[in-house]
C-alpha cells in the first residue's frame, strides 16, 4: 500500500514537471520541444492515475492473507420457494435483511490476485464481497418466475477491478475475478458460515438444519 501511494505521488510530481515544461516551450516557440513535453506528461498522467486507482481499490477492499471469516448467514422461510436471509458480517455492527426467491442461496465476491509486474510490490490479494442471489432447483422455474440478487457492495467511483474487467491490457498486473460460493439450498432455520480463501468463497452448514437441507439436496 505505501508503495502505491509513493508511485502515486512520484507520477504525479513528474506530471506536474512535464505540464510546466510543456508551458515554458510553448511560450518560447519551441513546438518539438513542447510536443515531448506533451508526450512525457501524458504517459506519466496514465502511470499516475493507474497508481491512484490502484492504492484507492486496494484500501477500500479486504486483504486476504489466509482463510478468513467473512459471516453467516441465516435463512427463515417466509413461503414457498422465499425466504429471509440475515446476513451477519465480521466486524459489522448492524446485520442485513434480504428477500431471496428459489430453492438455492448464491454469494459471489471481487476479488484482485496481482501478476508480474504488480508483484514486485508485494501486495496481497484483495476481495470485496460484491452480490447474493438466489435461484430455482427446476430450469423451468428458472426460466419463468421472478429472481432476486442484492448488491453487497457501493458502486467505487475509482475502482481497479472494475477496470480490470473492461481494459485488462491497461491494466497488466492485476489479475480481477470472482470468487463464487457454489449455490446451497436453502432450509428454516439454516445457518452457514461463509469463508473467504485465495481461489473463492466457501460456505458451510453449520446447524442440523443446514446439513439436512446439504445431505437430502439433489435427492
Amino acid at each position: 500500500m505505501n508503495l502505491l501511494l509513493i508511485a502515486s505521488t512520484v507520477f504525479t510530481l513528474i506530471t506536474l514537471y512535464f505540464v510546466f515544461s510543456m508551458i515554458r516551450h510553448a511560450r518560447r516557440r519551441r513546438p518539438v520541444r513542447a510536443t515531448r513535453s506533451l508526450a512525457g506528461g501524458a504517459v506519466s498522467a496514465c502511470a499516475g492515475g493507474a497508481s491512484i486507482m490502484l492504492a484507492f481499490s486496494y484500501f477500500g477492499y479486504f486483504q486476504l492473507v489466509d482463510e478468513q471469516l467473512v459471516g453467516r448467514i441465516k435463512f427463515s422461510e417466509s413461503a414457498p420457494e422465499q425466504y429471509v436471509a440475515r446476513l451477519m458480517l465480521e466486524g459489522e455492527q448492524r446485520d442485513s435483511v434480504f428477500e431471496i426467491l428459489g430453492d438455492e442461496w448464491q454469494m459471489d465476491a471481487r476479488v484482485i490476485t496481482w501478476k508480474p509486474p504488480m508483484t514486485l510490490l508485494g501486495l496481497e490479494p484483495i476481495y470485496q464481497l460484491d452480490r447474493l442471489s438466489g435461484r430455482y432447483s427446476e430450469v423451468e422455474e428458472e426460466l419463468s418466475k421472478h429472481r432476486s440478487v442484492h448488491s453487497l457492495s457501493e458502486p467505487a467511483t475509482l475502482d481497479a477491478w472494475q477496470f480490470a474487467r473492461k481494459y485488462p491490457k491497461l491494466l497488466p498486473g492485476v489479475d480481477a475475478h470472482y470468487g463464487t460460493a457454489t449455490y446451497l439450498p436453502m432450509a428454516d432455520g439454516a445457518v452457514f458460515e461463509v469463508t473467504m480463501t485465495r481461489t473463492g468463497l466457501i460456505a458451510r452448514p453449520l446447524n442440523d438444519a443446514a446439513r439436512e437441507a446439504v445431505g437430502d439436496w439433489g435427492q
